[in-house]
């Protein structure tokens, strides 16, 4: 398996500072978005967290080669959805202790979608409403279900999916990492072939254009950075009123070199430490 991939964050045309964050590790095929929440900088705080816990997590499971202690493991996924679903779990730990040690940054949080590749499948893990995509021979299906307060109106049949893009409620999410110590993620893994496509994104893009008009971009021709770039240039043409970020997975045919990787692991965002200092 090799993996072409490409990521930005941009701030949009309406927020003064940006409070999504993300990870692009393709050595390891672990990649993740996190769209921070709770002003005054506290969202962009519980997002960087996020990210650097999830890496942090899954480097020491890759070399102390241990089970997913504490929380135990489920039988009905693979060992990297065993692995993945707990390094969230303890991203939402460190959130939570963040906030303890630091009282200012009480209600922060984030939504967080991940996915780890290895060379079978992709298992992906989300909690809030950042979206993962697969695009596949022309067709873009999402993954995952968005945990907000529209989509529970839109599985119960009260809202359309039209009403509720349009919703006053739309941006209300009824998960979030930082919001309780036992945060449920939804965990999902998926077989994967040549020529597919993962994005992963916050909702400052989908919330700015429709499915019809992703997959139109995705189709166009070129590396993970053309599309990547036309995905965020859209969102901001169409107003920006939230950040932006996009990452995008190509899958490509076996014995083909990378191309277009970015490597940049994360944006840069203040650290709150784990313990007070003394």
């Amino acid at each position: 398996m090799a993996l072409s991939a490409f990521g930005i964050t941009d701030v949009g045309r309406k927020r003064r500072h940006n409070e999504d964050a993300y990870l692009l590790d393709v050595e390891r095929g672990l990649f993740v978005v996190a769209d921070g929440m709770g002003g005054h900088a506290a969202g962009e705080v519980a997002s960087r967290i996020t990210v650097e816990s999830i890496q942090e997590y899954l480097a020491f499971r890759d070399d102390e080669g241990e089970s997913t202690w504490p929380f135990g493991f489920n039988n009905r996924y693979s060992m990297e959805g065993n692995l993945l679903s707990t390094a969230i779990k303890k991203a939402n730990e460190r959130v939570i202790r963040a906030v303890q040690n630091r009282p200012e940054l009480k209600g922060m949080g984030t939504t967080v979608v991940a996915a780890l590749f290895d060379a079978e499948r992709a298992t992906l893990v989300h909690v809030g409403d950042s979206r993962c995509y697969l695009f596949r021979r022309g067709e873009l299906r999402r993954l995952t279900d968005d945990h907000s307060w529209v989509q529970e109106q839109v599985n119960a049949g009260i809202l359309t999916p039209e009403e509720a893009t349009c919703h006053p409620l739309k941006n209300v999410v009824t998960r979030a990492l930082g919001g309780s110590p036992n945060v449920l993620p939804d965990l999902l893994e998926v077989s994967f072939e040549a020529g597919d496509s993962f994005l992963l994104c916050s909702d400052g893009l989908t919330g700015m254009m429709a499915d019809d008009e992703i997959s139109a971009i995705l189709a166009s021709d070129g590396l993970a950075e053309s599309r990547v770039r036309a995905l965020v240039d859209l969102a901001n043409d169409r107003g920006g009123v939230d950040n932006i970020t996009v990452l995008l997975v190509d899958i490509l045919p076996r014995g083909a070199s990378e191309a277009a990787i970015d490597t940049t692991p994360t944006r840069s965002a203040p650290i709150v430490p784990d313990e007070p200092s003394a």
